[in-house]
């Protein structure tokens, strides 16, 4: 090789061993993370063989981080975000709070300081932005309530921990005497505030300043520039400049946001989706950003490997398993009992704190910090990046776990907690925590996804008076569906549990209005084995879906840029065809 390019050699060989690993997880039926994970380690220094640039690793993550947060965003609005203000804002700073007093009894328990049990435990407490959302997309929950709480809940994490980079310097230097170490941890020092020589308050106020400035700079600003800009850059055309545009908001905003206003690129990037979700364009927006968005969020599962030594659980087993159950079960029990506190019901609950059970980018920052102001021993900075590791592994089995346990935790719970917040639980759209319910219909179709298509369908389904339900996990749509009297089963289709209770076996038809064909896949090859005799109807982007579809048992499957071809040139003849003899024309 003439030159060195630790750039692409990075990209690649980050990306093949996830693709490898990754394949051998999901034919181990494990989740792919964990393959993804096990590639960073191989990748990484503590393992014989390669060794990729661990800093060129970290910052190609960070760009997954901030597509993630921006494609999150395009799914909210501020009106969203508000909604649950009321919970995330305490629910998240308490949580904030336990974690830090168990990282604290920790850290006393292993002989450090009490600035080190500060920063260990403030590591512990704050989520992975990419593992929490990831979860929720995996389990279509982003736009339910539960998703809405968790994503508020993230944002007032970023929130604390933006002011806890900025604190921290200014704590060490205050219990140093003035003095902190000198070199690169002066970048994370605001500029205003070492000039001014601002004290802990008044770095404070400067930061909740900056953050106030960034949020009203988008609501006033960037909600008049950047909608505009994407209708009209959609006017000219050409598809690629669209791509590059949605691009360059989404990195572009997230970037300023962290120069200018000192936020981080998550927060900034979820922002700049949020405003562009006001735009008609919005759902173009998402598609385009779809791919690239993957890719990086894989590289991030990749770097978080990479950090990882396989040594530490060898040397200090104790003190792991003690970070890990703080992260694990601490946090996710005052998770638990700060959401059912507020009245929610224990199904959210249960899912909030799976959700939080697990730390990530904002705990390696914290630690590197610690470590670099000399506030944490080197120990403590493995201690999080092993927790870090393991929680992350853990975190499907978490999720899965919360699931089997709910039934057992709502007859417990219910008789103590809920009860008493009965009068003043809030109002939510949060419907699919209600006992799966099997249908009694028979020879009835099965309409899953209720969206621009699958609506259509239903309108005509109705008016024929055929009898049908649908299959959705939007809670919007859910509520909109319950509202017509239309029987609803609430879920993901691909569950073999959501497909029995839709009763399959004594269904005529399934119409899958969805438009993945993945996902579409998974669903008809359980619906065929339930139903060997059932009609299956799919829609399709591409001839491949198609071929996809029909290889896996779909009946038929309306490609539907076939069908708008199929109209176009049927209006095209029926204006060649000669009019009626006798008919007069106005001229």
């Amino acid at each position: 090789m003439p030159h060195e390019t630790p750039l692409i050699a990075t990209i690649v060989i980050g990306l093949v061993l996830a693709f490898i690993f990754g394949a051998i997880a999901n034919r181990l039926r494990i989740p792919p993370l964990v393959g993804y994970l096990v590639a960073g380690v191989l990748a990484g220094s503590h393992t014989p063989g390669f060794v990729a640039d661990q800093e060129l690793a970290a910052e190609l993550a960070e760009i997954g981080v901030i597509l993630l947060m921006f494609g999150v965003g395009l799914h909210f609005s501020l009106k969203d975000l508000l909604s649950v203000r009321a919970i995330a804002i305490p629910g998240a700073i308490v949580q904030i709070l336990a974690a830090t007093l168990l990282g604290l009894g920790l850290a006393w328990i292993l002989g450090w300081s009490l600035q080190a049990g500060f920063v260990f435990g403030l590591a512990l407490s704050v989520a992975s932005t990419v593992v929490l959302l990831r979860a929720m997309q995996e389990r279509r929950l982003i736009e339910t309530e539960r998703g809405r709480i968790a994503v508020g809940w993230l944002i007032v994490e970023d929130l604390a921990m933006v002011l806890a980079l900025v604190l921290l310097p200014a704590i060490a230097g205050a219990l140093n005497g003035g003095d902190t170490p000198s070199g690169p941890i002066h970048a994370n020092s605001d500029p205003i505030a070492a000039y001014f020589d601002l004290g802990i308050g008044g770095v404070i106020a400067l930061t909740l300043g900056k953050v106030a400035a960034f949020v009203t700079v988008m609501l006033i600003v960037g909600r008049r520039v950047i909608p505009w800009t994407l209708h009209a850059i959609a006017h000219t055309g050409s598809r690629e400049l669209f791509r590059l545009a949605v691009l360059a908001i989404a990195l572009g905003v997230a970037f300023g946001a962290a120069k200018l206003f000192g936020v981080s690129f998550a927060l900034g990037a979820f922002f700049a989706g949020m405003i562009m979700s006001e735009s008609e364009l919005s759902h173009r927006a998402a598609e385009e950003s779809l791919p690239l968005r993957d890719a990086f969020a894989v590289l991030f599962f990749v770097s978080v490997g990479m950090l990882f030594d396989p040594m530490t659980i060898v040397n200090d087993p104790l003190p792991l398993l003690a970070t890990l159950a703080i992260i694990v079960v601490g946090k996710s029990l005052a998770a638990f009992f700060i959401v059912l506190a507020f009245g929610y019901p224990t199904g959210t609950a249960l899912i909030i704190s799976a959700s939080l059970a697990q730390i990530g980018e904002f705990s390696f920052i914290l630690a590197e910090l610690g470590v670099g102001l000399g506030m944490l021993p080197e120990e403590g900075r493995d201690l999080i990046l092993g927790g870090a590791i393991l929680s992350i592994l853990l975190n499907p089995l978490v999720f899965a776990g919360a699931t089997y346990l709910k039934p057992w935790f709502e007859k417990r719970v219910s008789s103590t907690i809920e009860p008493a917040a009965e009068v003043d639980a809030p109002k939510t759209d949060e419907i699919d925590v209600e006992e799966l319910r099997p249908t009694t219909l028979t020879n009835h179709a099965v309409l899953v996804g209720y969206g621009r298509v699958g609506s259509l369908v239903g309108d005509a389904l109705k008016e024929v008076g055929k009898p049908f339900l649908v299959i959705e996990d939007a809670d919007k749509t859910v509520a909109k569906l319950r509202d017509d009297n239309i029987e609803t089963i609430v879920g993901n289709a691909a569950n073999g549990d959501i497909l029995a209770a839709a009763n399959l076996s004594g269904a005529r038809q399934l119409i899958l209005a969805i438009p993945n064909a993945f996902e579409a896949g998974q669903i008809v090859v359980k619906a065929r084995a339930a139903n060997p005799v059932i009609s299956i109807l799919a829609r399709a982007h591409s001839d491949a879906e198609v071929q996809h579809l029909q290889d896996l048992g779909a009946d038929a499957v309306i490609m539907g840029e076939r069908e708008i071809a199929r109209g176009i040139v049927s209006h095209i003849l029926s204006l060649d065809e000669p009019k009626p003899e006798g008919i007069l024309t106005e001229t």
